[in-house]
């Protein structure tokens, strides 16, 4: 990854600045990122992008160019030479990359300086933000297609080419089987797949030359595009015809494409006519502006087809554009120990969870599911051995007891004090880590629509600190 160091908000800089300024610039703070709602109505959010983060991060650097940018915007000489001797020595604890996670919980945590914890607040956003909203939309997508493959095909549909590349990462991550997209295939080796646009057909008198011609040169992985002129009438009889030529000459086909019309009417039309004329192990890939809602109605239609390619509706995440994930301070650093902060609104969703804090997962001990996250401050312990109470945060009449559980600490280290500790993971380990997530979720969890809500808890002591400082603002009259 390149350096991108002025990937941030002018204002990081005019803080950072006058932290410098005030002398309070090597304070240590802590900060949590966090999201507040899952993207697309759905159950939970799987997290992505944390190795790139990882480059970013190790690569953070100004250059001589940059700094005399900087200067240009009206930034003395101090802060230039600060920026001039900029290295991350922070420790941030973050969740594994392909988590399933669910609004409110810390996914990052960083404890750095303020002054590097600003800085790199809005690049963060910015690379996680993007990867786990299309991670969770291509997760939907692979759902509504029921163990069918889905290709990511939105390149040229995406808001431009670094959101073509990673989204296609992370289109893969949530479930995708391969990608359109060359240069995300050379630099995540991710398979790639493709064959022939309208284009090519067009480019010949006719269609069944055009098929020949695309047969001759991929014998062993013919795939036709039938719908150019007319799917039913010359597109399919046209296919079959270079299918028994190419089965002439030994080989066998893969199948055709249908990108336009009544995708229902048209794969049941054209399985009938492959099946009689001997193919019925040739396959059916579809495409067409697809998207979880439409492949779910084509899969209630008996739709015939084996493979979808998705493009706009997946990379862009049509329906939902974007993840709002914040960045908040929850602690700062005086006399050796750390002093909780906190975020008043009106709004209490809005009110943000104070103090140094881990989550845990409480797994049920015979089936393996997840029963509830419990955000805790980091000097909690569960003592294992005994029942577990927790209770709603705003409806603290609701509680669960759990018994005969097991916990799992869920944000791990990847910097310690600027060392990295995390250890990096192919694009298929990560997408396996991600169903075996989702395989601890209960179906209720998992469903496209209305899923039930799954259960964010705060343990009682940091639920009491919380209650604390907001009682001690209220009566101070600064709210």
């Amino acid at each position: 990854m390149k350096n991108l160091a002025l990937l941030t908000d002018f204002y990081q800089l005019t803080m950072m600045n006058g932290y410098l300024n005030n002398n309070i610039h090597k304070d240590t703070v802590v900060f949590d990122m966090f999201f507040r709602k899952n993207p697309c109505d759905n159950g939970f959010t799987i997290i992505a992008g944390i190795e790139q983060m990882i480059e970013y991060i190790e690569n953070l650097k100004f250059t001589e160019e940059d700094l005399d940018y900087i200067q240009s915007l009206g930034f003395d000489d101090l802060f230039i030479n600060e920026l001039r001797n900029f290295k991350f020595s922070g420790t941030i604890y973050g969740v594994k990359e392909g988590s399933v996670m669910f609004p409110g919980e810390p996914i990052i945590r960083v404890k750095a300086t303020c002054f590097e914890a600003q800085l790199i607040e809005t690049a963060i956003l910015n690379i996680v933000n993007f990867q786990s909203l299309i991670a969770t939309k291509a997760s939907r997508i692979c759902t509504a297609a029921k163990g069918d493959s889905v290709f990511e095909f939105g390149l040229r549909r995406a808001q431009g080419p670094d959101a073509g590349i990673y989204g296609a990462r992370a289109a893969v991550i949530g479930g995708c089987s391969s990608t359109s997209n060359v240069l995300a295939g050379k630099m995540f080796d991710i398979p790639v797949v493709g064959t022939q646009a309208h284009s090519w057909i067009q480019t010949f008198d006719t269609e069944l030359e055009a098929f020949r011609a695309y047969a001759k040169t991929y014998p062993d992985k013919c795939m036709l595009l039938v719908d150019t002129y007319d799917t039913i009438q010359s597109g399919v009889p046209n296919a079959i015809t270079v299918f028994n030529e190419l089965r002439q000459l030994g080989y066998e086909p893969r199948g055709i494409r249908i990108d336009s019309g009544d995708l229902a009417y048209l794969s049941k039309r054209a399985r009938k006519m492959l099946d009689e004329a001997g193919f019925p192990n040739a396959l059916i890939v579809a495409s067409s502006d697809l998207d979880e809602d439409t492949i779910h109605s084509l899969k209630i239609q008996g739709a015939v087809i084996n493979g979808w390619g998705v493009g706009t509706n997946l990379i862009t995440s049509k329906d939902c554009p974007a993840l709002g994930g914040v960045y908040k301070l929850a602690a700062v650093e005086k006399n050796n120990g750390l002093i909780p902060k906190i975020k008043i609104s009106e709004n209490p969703e809005k009110i943000t969870n104070p103090g140094y804090k881990k989550v845990v997962r409480i797994y049920e001990k015979c089936s393996g599911k997840a029963q509830a996250d419990l955000i805790m401050l980091e000097d909690e312990i569960i003592e294992r051995n005994k029942p577990l109470t927790i209770f709603h945060p705003v409806y603290t009449w609701k509680k669960k007891v759990i018994a005969n559980y097991e916990v799992r600490e869920l944000l791990i280290p990847i910097f310690e004090e600027g060392i990295l500790k995390y250890k990096k993971q192919s694009i298929q380990d990560i997408q396996n880590y991600v169903k075996e997530e989702i395989s601890t979720l209960w179906p209720e969890y998992l469903r496209l629509k209305k899923p039930e809500f799954y259960k964010v808890d705060l343990s009682k002591k940091l639920w009491d600190l919380k209650q604390t400082m907001v009682n001690q603002y209220k009566e101070s009259g600064e709210i």
